[in-house]
């Protein structure tokens, strides 16, 4: 398995050796000759990677070596790339401090560190600060280290936080005593990212993850450490789990769910200790949130058909379903993406037709909208500590804009600026435009599409285009200001972004229209954008990067095998490719919950026929396929480092092109990559080098 050798004077590539292994399932019969690279006890090595046996570490570092060595004339390239993007970040930056009570909350960073420090000062001042959590010195000497969630406790007293020192999303949460600055003893292990104070800040509320990596536990804690007392327990492996308050305080919150139903559980804040009730029993595709507003609770739902939900009140003190009034129609391609609740006033997120929009409503009925000029862009509500206020907090971006703070003052409608993205090497907006296309799919949907490019950039077919996209779980994909896809467009490069179904870009029935059995809609859809922007001249055929990750990898995977010949390059980041293995792994920590969203093979064989059908690694044939960089997390729990590993082996065994088959595995990492600031982008560096690279067929000289 060896990286290096020559065969007339080329590099060679690991050879995986094949050990077929026969799958027999309801009926169907399948063989894998790579199932040997998933370690037996891949559970000991999400935690420790030393645990990897010696031959399929061998095997990834083998094909480590290769990648190195087939991208080694890329270099400087990489480290071009590397210093575009670490000099478009302000290294000092430091976020707009949050008000609670007599503190301003905020987070900075020093010049030069690769992870922030989380600190406050009194209310309104500039001095005085207090260090809660300085995470680059906690993070010194360690090869990972991923702070998740972290909350200053109600009364100000405590701090905690969560840390990972693997990726492999194991949390322990820690709590500091603000007063001495020392960190009490007994610290929760096991646990996922999410946890929250009770609002009297005497309790500590998380969730424990088991041997699976599921989070399966709410633990209830004197905040101040002491015995862990069970408080709810899922015993569905399908659901998530997550806990969190009501915006005015009067609730703890436990949240229960997948991609198409949910749960939520209370415990009044008063009686932080009583057992959690549910507030309207699961029900099978309806899917619910709530928030208590002063005197009433308002209801996010897609209950009685309303597809792409609705808002609704109940003034009862445990809000059933029985006593849900519609306040807010259900409006459909409106779909309403959240809220935010205030003593006064209720802001909603809502997305139509791809374009974000804010609307403000007061307790009298009031409505306005917060109007936004360019052609596409970005809204996110930035949430905030306080209930009995007026203001709230946005941010607004779009392809051409970095990123905007403003405060807007919901009584009297005005917006106050706090802050714009900093671009210390200089960044002209005037040079770029962004676009909004749209592509007719094969069933006649239109599809949007975001495009970013320098205005002198020709559009006849003539400059390189990447096309990104991912069509999974309902996520949409924002208009955003990015200083990473800078460095292509500046190269005369076309960035697309194809807003395809299994996203939420048009709604929540944009979604529903790209899973289950009509998942290859989200595959046609993105072939469909890009046969879209060849024929309006954004690019040529065969001269197009497709670039995805995680589901998002999924569909390179797919698309790289329906059209091979469309893609000079395709990149596939932390890719979830072996659908149907996977998904018939009751084990691994993400197949239950992930039912909904792809079916289950192992019950229903039309699920597994239509897997079967589009499963990237099942798919593999002999095709002339494009150049194609798959890269992975050993430590990863949500696609795990044999998904790309065994791709690759039956893509490189497989294709009839010379184009290169390429992995790479952070053997120090899990899912999100790298966890400093500068070395993620180290990782992106690489994605955009191997696509400069293999654009102009670089391996031809490798």
């Amino acid at each position: 398995m060896s990286a290096k050798g020559h065969e007339a004077g080329m590099i060679i590539p690991p050879v995986a050796p094949k050990s077929p292994k026969t799958i027999t399932q309801l009926g169907r019969v399948r063989t894998d000759d790579y199932a040997w690279m998933k370690d037996d006890a891949w559970r000991e090595v999400l935690r420790d990677p030393a645990t990897l046996s010696a031959a399929i570490r061998a095997h990834l570092e083998a094909e480590n070596a290769y990648t190195k060595a087939m991208l080694a004339d890329t270099e400087a390239l990489q480290a071009q790339l590397f210093a575009e993007m670490r000099g478009r970040i302000k290294e000092d930056d430091s976020s707009v401090p949050a008000p609670d009570g007599p503190w301003d909350y905020y987070v900075r960073y020093d010049a030069g560190a690769q992870h922030p420090i989380h600190a406050r000062r009194p209310r309104g001042r500039d001095d005085g600060e207090t260090v809660l959590l300085d995470v680059e010195r906690l993070a010194a000497g360690k090869s990972y280290f991923q702070v998740g969630g972290a909350a200053h406790s109600p009364d100000h007293s405590l701090y905690a936080w969560a840390v990972d020192e693997q990726g492999s999303e194991y949390y322990e949460i820690l709590v500091r005593d603000l007063a001495t600055g020392s960190t009490l003893p007994g610290s929760a292990a096991s646990a996922s990212g999410d946890f929250t104070f009770s609002p009297c800040s005497q309790w500590l509320f998380w969730i424990w993850r088991d041997e699976n990596a599921r989070p399966a536990k709410v633990f209830r804690r004197p905040a101040r450490g002491g015995a862990d007392v069970l408080v709810y327990e899922e015993a569905d492996d399908g659901m998530f789990l997550g806990v969190g308050t009501s915006a005015d305080d009067s609730h703890v919150m436990i949240h229960i769910g997948n991609q198409e139903t949910t749960e939520v559980r209370l415990v009044p804040a008063a009686s932080p200790t009583a057992q959690p009730v549910v507030a309207e029993p699961r029900q099978v595709g309806v899917k619910y949130s709530l928030d208590h507003w002063g005197d009433r609770w308002v209801i996010r739902t897609n209950a009685d058909g309303a597809m792409d939900f609705k808002l609704c009140q109940a003034n009862a003190d445990v809000p059933a379903k029985a006593h849900w009034c519609d306040w807010i129609a259900h409006v459909p391609g409106r779909y309403i993406e959240g809220f935010a609740a205030y003593a006064g006033h209720l802001v909603r997120a809502e997305r139509v037709n791809a374009v974000d929009r804010l609307v403000v409503t007061a307790r009298d009925g009031d409505e306005h909208v917060v109007e936004f000029e360019e052609e596409a862009f970005a809204l996110g509500l930035a949430g905030g500590y306080e209930f009995n206020t007026t203001l709230t907090r946005f941010t607004y971006e779009s392809p051409t804009t970095p990123r905007q703070w403003f405060d807007y003052d919901m009584a009297n409608r005005r917006r106050t600026l706090r802050k714009t993205q900093e671009v210390p090497s200089g960044h002209d907006p005037s040079r770029y435009v962004a676009r909004r296309l749209t592509a007719v799919a094969t069933d006649g949907a239109e599809v949007p599409i975001t495009v970013l490019m320098l205005k002198d950039t020709p559009l006849d077919g003539s400059a390189p285009l990447m096309l990104y996209g991912y069509g999974a779980y309902g996520h949409a994909m924002d208009a955003n200001f990015s200083i990473r896809n800078l460095s292509l467009v500046n190269r005369g490069w076309i960035w697309a972004t194809a807003h395809i179904r299994g996203g939420s870009d048009k709604g929540w029935g944009w979604f529903l229209d790209g899973r289950k059995e009509k998942k290859p809609n989200t595959f046609t859809d993105f072939i469909a954008c890009a046969e879209h922007l060849v024929k309006q001249g954004y690019g040529a055929s065969g001269r197009i990067a497709a670039y995805g990750g995680s589901a998002g990898g999924m569909l390179m995977g797919a698309v790289a095998n329906l059209r091979p010949g469309l893609w000079k390059a395709v990149i596939a980041a932390v890719p979830f490719v072996d659908v149907l293995s996977t998904m018939s792994d009751t084990d691994l920590p993400l197949t239950p919950p992930e039912w909904p969203e792809w079916g289950n093979p192992i019950e229903d064989p039309a699920a597994y026929d239509l897997i079967a059908s589009y499963s990237p690694y099942d798919n593999v044939a002999a095709k002339p396929y494009p150049a194609i960089l798959a890269t992975g997390g050993l430590s990863d729990p949500r696609v795990t480092y044999w998904e790309p590993a065994k791709w690759v082996a039956r893509l490189r065994a497989n294709t009839t092109g010379e184009a290169p088959i390429l992995l790479k595995i952070n053997m120090e990492a899990g899912h999100g990559g790298a966890s400093g600031r500068f070395d993620f982008l180290k990782e992106i560096a690489l994605d955009y080098a191997f696509a400069l690279w293999a654009m102009e067929e670089g391996w031809r000289t490798s």
